[in-house]
């Protein structure tokens, strides 16, 4: 999205124009431009504080204090390996650690080919169920290192058929 489209100016605008009653609406318009693309870059931080007349400045502010909010693309698959204490206690270091090891990339980065992205999460309400993996919303219950391989490798297989 580096050079934005005729379509995806006219796509920020739209989502700008719907919240213009709203007394607060830049998370609001992030949140949907977000969903849409995948991630927020300056060129689009930019077009909505022409939109908003809110400050570039305040917008970064927002889109970088926020953990959803990405000023990268993520991958196809986002496996987000909880750190909360409860998942910690129960060895979730060493699981991101081998999606690491695996993927080559380090928590915050995305793989070359755009399929995985790995994200460090605090705490996602999970603690029963420790180690916690979230992947695309679906959280996966008492992960082990020894499973790792094999829920990369389906997610590879699905990302290949799709």
């Amino acid at each position: 999205m580096a050079q934005l489209s005729e379509a995806a100016v006219a796509q920020i605008k739209e989502i700008c124009k719907r919240y213009t009653d709203e007394t607060t609406p830049l998370m609001m318009i992030l949140s949907d431009i977000q969903k849409e693309y995948g991630y927020i870059p300056l060129e689009v931080q930019e077009l909505v504080s022409a939109e908003t007349g809110v400050s570039v400045a305040e917008i970064y502010g927002v889109v970088t204090f926020y953990s959803f909010f990405s000023l990268k693309p993520k991958g196809k698959y986002i496996i987000g390996c909880c750190l909360g204490t409860a998942c910690y206690v129960k060895g979730a270091q060493q699981v991101i650690d081998k999606f690491s090891e695996i993927l080559g990339i380090k928590p915050g980065e995305t793989t070359e080919d755009g399929l995985f992205t790995i994200d460090a999460l605090r705490c996602i309400g999970a603690c029963g169920i420790a180690p916690a993996v979230s992947i695309n919303g679906t959280v996966y219950p008492k992960v082990e290192v020894k499973a790792v391989p094999g829920i990369i490798k389906e997610l590879q297989e699905k990302g290949a058929n799709a």
